[in-house]
């Protein structure tokens, strides 16, 4: 049915759809701008702490049905997965998409298919239309109302969790936002090539928001709990036990704090909302504003700490367990662990070291800050221990930990 898909964007998303194409046996050219990427992949040399991904990748480039290259090239389906980061002022930038359907538009011909799949504004399915209809007058766009048209366009946003991007990739539903039935109908047939879990058709407009609003939700509910840990601290309350207690209620599943909230979806996408509609989405913004302020909060907790030993005659040391965004992956990405770890640095100069066992070299963020990569074992000896991320290689050692004179445990690891 398609002989030939290009994926525009290799990243966390791009990549795992190109394997899962090729692996099925359909040839796949995936397009990244980045040539250290393209050459990875087309060399084989990957390392990835994706679940599977690395055997998908090496065994579709060494059958020859996944490619990688800089440049797009004619295709029958076209999928956008680039990034759409957050501007100025929280504003979203989709200039990346605009790109790409600059490169897209002169290669399209009656029949092919092109799919949204970045995180968006509500309507940039509707502004990609545009783009392409204004490049190519020659062919016939679709539009509401408007069932007749010689290119597909449908928005279909990814809802996978680093760490299972594989499993979910094939299992989890997917929202079909067609701009019109036929687009949703030839949009559901492409993804029937390796999605099993169900594919509902709705609107861009509507798929484009419940993208937003699966991680605005997510992003509530942690933020009342992070909230509460800050509450129970002020009154000498044990929020794991509160929690725990609250728990029994048959309505009530109440969330774990953390040191904040990070990744590239449930830190960043409720601002996409957010900036819409800023007089509508108060109760958003507040959520967003207690989680970003959850990691100056765990800083006083550490600065206490260190305020606590008696004007020591040596310099105390901290170590951070943990820098990733959540546990066993080493995405570093909009990561209250990061934050916390380069705040600490700051504040106390050459006395931090840092423990993250998925990654080898010091983040960029904290190479001028004399911020040391170390072992969870020499880091026992450091003064203050900071849990930001709860590993299995941190749970392993949880006896040693807990018998640590001075832990900060931000994960409730502790109380579990």
């Amino acid at each position: 049915m398609y002989k030939n898909i290009v994926i525009i964007g290799l990243g966390y998303v791009g990549l795992p759809i190109a394997a899962m194409l090729a692996s099925r046996k359909h040839r796949v050219t995936g397009v990244d701008i980045d040539e250290t990427v393209v050459e990875r992949i087309n060399g084989r040399a990957l390392d990835f702490l994706e679940p599977q991904l690395d055997i998908l990748v090496r065994a579709a480039v060494s059958q020859g049905y996944l490619r990688a290259t800089r440049h797009i090239e004619p295709a029958d389906v076209y999928l956008i997965a680039v990034p759409t980061p957050l501007g100025e002022d929280k504003v979203p930038d989709i200039s990346h998409i605009e790109s790409a359907s600059r490169a897209i538009a002169p290669l399209l011909k009656p029949g092919d298919l092109v799919i949204l799949e970045s995180t968006s504004p509500v309507g940039t399915t509707d502004r990609l239309a545009g783009w392409l209809a204004s490049r190519r007058p020659d062919l016939l766009f679709p539009s509401p109302g408007k069932p007749d048209a010689d290119v597909r366009i449908a928005y279909c946003p990814e809802r996978v969790l680093p760490g299972h991007v594989v499993q979910e990739m094939v299992e989890n539903d997917r929202i079909i936002g067609g701009i019109t039935p036929a687009c949703s109908r030839a949009a559901t047939d492409f993804y029937r090539l390796f999605v099993s879990g169900r594919c509902v058709a709705s609107s861009p407009r509507t798929a484009e928001l419940c993208k937003l609003t699966e991680n605005s939700f997510r992003d509530l509910n942690i933020a009342f709990v992070n909230e509460l840990s800050m509450v129970c601290d002020d009154l000498d309350v044990d929020v794991h036990e509160l929690i725990r207690l609250a728990n029994h209620h048959p309505r009530v599943n109440i969330l774990q704090p953390g040191p904040g909230v990070g990744g590239h979806c449930v830190a960043v996408d409720p601002w996409f909302i957010v900036h819409a509609a800023p007089q509508r989405a108060r109760l958003i913004r507040t959520a967003r504003s207690v989680n970003d302020s959850k990691p100056a909060w765990v800083v006083s907790k550490v600065e206490k700490a260190f305020a606590g030993f008696d004007h020591p005659t040596r310099r105390l040391r901290i170590a951070c367990l943990g820098l990733s965004f959540k546990a066993d992956i080493d995405d570093l990405r909009e990561s209250p662990a990061l934050v916390i770890t380069q705040a600490l640095a700051m504040r106390f100069r050459g006395q931090v070291h840092a423990v993250e066992p998925h990654i080898t070299a010091v983040p960029p963020e904290l190479l001028t800050l004399d911020v040391q990569l170390v072992t969870l074992a020499d880091a026992l000896a450091a003064d203050v221990l900071v849990l930001l991320v709860d590993h299995t290689a941190f749970v392993e050692q949880l006896p040693a930990l807990a018998r640590h004179p001075c832990l900060i445990d931000t994960r409730g690891l502790l109380a579990r």
